[in-house]
């Protein structure tokens, strides 16, 4: 039996975006409620509010705004996928279709750096995209811990690696 197919959402993004962070794919419960990192338990929310300054328990939209007034902009690796579940392990490989980065670099020139939600987001992006695009020298790119429940570190050590990058 086929897993289903999943789609992912459109960018989260303002003009003069400085920073792009990229999940792999949206979890179920993301994908349920169509909102970026949903799941009760992700601290995404939790991280980007601290970092910027903003509630993390506001309205998802209340929450959007803060983020890409502040130049960050959200998005994911894949565009389509099959998988069971939320694990980015599940993913079906032969399923993964990116998104069209092309296009969004082209459109939004002011992104310097990208910062990968977790090593499934910045494995498939370099297998996906990484090769096609070639490397920019003035895009920079940083791994950071996911923030999915999945990956169990510590928040106090999530926040401060995030930290570290996205304001250095």
């Amino acid at each position: 039996m086929t897993s289903p197919t999943l789609e992912s959402f459109p960018p989260l993004v303002g003009a003069g975006a400085r920073i792009l962070i990229l999940g792999n794919m949206p979890g179920v419960a993301s994908l349920q409620a169509q909102q970026y990192y949903a799941h009760p338990r992700n601290a995404f929310w939790r991280i980007t509010g601290e970092l910027y300054g903003f509630d993390p328990a506001a309205p998802y939209g209340e929450r959007v705004v803060a983020l890409t007034r502040a130049g960050v902009a959200v998005w994911d690796v894949l565009r389509y996928c099959r998988r069971v579940g939320s694990l980015d392990a599940a993913v079906e490989p032969d399923s993964m279709v990116a998104n069209d980065f092309d296009a969004f670099f082209t459109a939004h020139p002011t992104i310097t750096q990208v910062c990968f939600n977790g090593a499934a987001a910045e494995r498939n992006y370099l297998r996906l995209v990484g090769a096609r695009l070639g490397v920019s020298p003035q895009l920079h790119h940083a791994r950071l811990p996911s923030t999915s429940p999945a990956h169990t570190m510590p928040f106090e050590a999530k926040l401060a690696a995030w930290r570290h990058a996205v304001t250095a």
